[in-house]
C-alpha cells in the first residue's frame, strides 16, 4: 500500500449549523442546518468511505481493523482520531467531555480531548472556555442554581487561533466561528446549558447531562499552556501547534505551503491531512495527486516521505500512542 487514502466526508445536521460548509468548501451538503463535516473518521456514527486505490469503496475503520500494517501496526483497537470541520451559525451548547476512564466505564468508548484551529471567526467572536468554580461543591451549586453568567468564562478568538480543549474542560463554540477540530474518536458530549432553545424537529428542548458534567469537569479550571513553535523551510512555514508532553493523544501541525515542501511522519506512524485553503499537488511514491481546499486524506505508514507543491494551508495530525 503506497498510496494516500483520500476520504469522502460525512455531514451531520445540527441545531446550531448553517450552510458555510457548502459556501466556503464547495461541499455537496444535504439540505438543512449542517453543522459538522466528519472529514477523517473511523467512528461508527460517521465512518468515511475511501475514495481511491486498492481500498476504494471500503470504510476507513474496516481497513484499519483488517490491514494494520497500513497504520504501522497500531496498539489502539479503534481508529483513535477524528477530524471535523464545524460551522457554528449559532452557538453550540455549553458542554464538557469525559476522560478515557469515565467514558469507558459509562459510555463504552474513548474519552474526548480535542483542539480547534480557527478557520474563520467573525469580529468580536468568542468561546465559552473554562469556569470560575474553585471546588466541585461550588461547581455543583452554581450548576444546580443555573448561575450561568457567574460560572462560565469567555475567551475571545480570531481567525488563525489555536485552542486546546482537554477532557474535563467546560467549553462551547459560539456564533460566527468555523474550526478544524482534531479530537479523540468519541461522540460523547455532556450538555450543561443549551440556552433553553427548542429543537424545531422534535418541538422539545435537548437533554442536559448535569450529573455527568459535575462528575467529569476539572476543578479548578486552569488554561493549558501551549508551546507553539514554527520554522521556515524554503518559502513555506511549518508550525507545531501541539505535541507531547502537552497532549498525550495527538500532535497537530499547520503547514503553510508556498512552493515545494517535503514532509514525513514525525511523532506517529501515519499522518492525517486536511487542506483548508489554496490548492496544489501531492507526490508520493512517484505518483502525483491534485489537492484543493476541502480535501482530506490519510498518509499511511507505508509511505515514508512525500512532497507538497503549490500554495496551500494544511492542518495535519498524528495519533500519539
Amino acid at each position: 500500500m503506497t498510496e494516500p487514502l483520500f476520504l469522502k466526508p460525512v455531514f451531520h445536521e445540527k441545531i446550531w449549523g448553517g450552510r458555510r460548509l457548502a459556501e466556503d468548501f464547495n461541499y455537496d451538503i444535504p439540505d438543512g442546518t449542517i453543522g459538522e463535516c466528519w472529514a477523517i473518521s473511523g467512528h461508527p456514527h460517521g465512518p468515511n468511505v475511501i475514495e481511491n486505490g486498492e481500498f476504494k469503496g471500503q470504510l476507513l475503520p474496516d481497513v484499519y481493523a483488517q490491514h494494520p500494517e497500513v497504520f504501522g501496526n497500531p496498539k489502539s483497537k479503534v481508529f483513535p482520531l477524528l477530524t471535523k470541520i464545524l460551522d457554528a451559525e449559532a452557538s453550540l451548547s455549553v458542554q464538557v467531555h469525559p476522560d478515557n476512564a469515565y467514558a469507558e466505564e459509562h459510555e463504552h468508548e474513548l474519552g474526548k480531548t480535542e483542539c480547534w484551529y480557527v478557520i474563520h471567526a467573525d469580529e468580536g467572536a468568542y468561546l465559552t472556555y473554562g469556569h470560575t468554580a474553585k471546588t466541585r461543591e461550588e461547581l455543583k451549586e452554581m450548576i444546580n442554581n443555573h448561575e450561568w453568567q457567574k460560572l462560565f468564562d469567555k475567551k475571545p478568538v480570531k481567525t488563525g487561533d489555536f485552542v486546546y480543549v482537554p477532557s474535563g474542560t467546560i467549553h462551547a463554540l459560539n456564533k460566527g466561528i468555523v474550526v478544524l477540530e482534531t479530537q479523540q474518536s468519541s461522540d460523547t458530549t455532556y450538555r450543561i446549558y443549551d440556552y433553553d432553545r427548542v429543537d424545531k424537529k422534535t418541538g422539545k428542548k435537548r437533554d442536559l447531562h448535569l450529573k455527568q458534567s459535575i462528575d467529569v469537569t476539572t476543578v479548578p479550571f486552569k488554561e493549558p499552556e501551549l508551546h507553539i513553535t514554527s520554522e521556515k523551510i524554503g518559502n513555506s512555514e511549518v508550525t507545531t501547534l501541539i505535541t507531547q508532553p502537552d497532549s498525550q493523544f495527538f500532535s497537530v501541525y499547520k503547514w503553510d505551503v508556498n512552493g515545494k515542501l517535503t514532509r514525513k511522519h514525525e511523532h506517529g506512524p501515519y499522518t492525517l491531512m486536511s487542506v483548508i485553503d489554496g490548492e496544489g499537488t501531492l507526490t508520493a511514491d512517484g505518483k502525483t495527486y491534485p489537492l484543493k481546499k476541502g480535501v482530506h486524506l490519510l498518509m499511511p505508514a507505508t509511505i515514508d516521505e512525500w512532497q507538497l507543491d503549490g500554495k496551500m494551508l494544511i492542518i495535519a495530525s498524528e495519533s500519539v500512542e
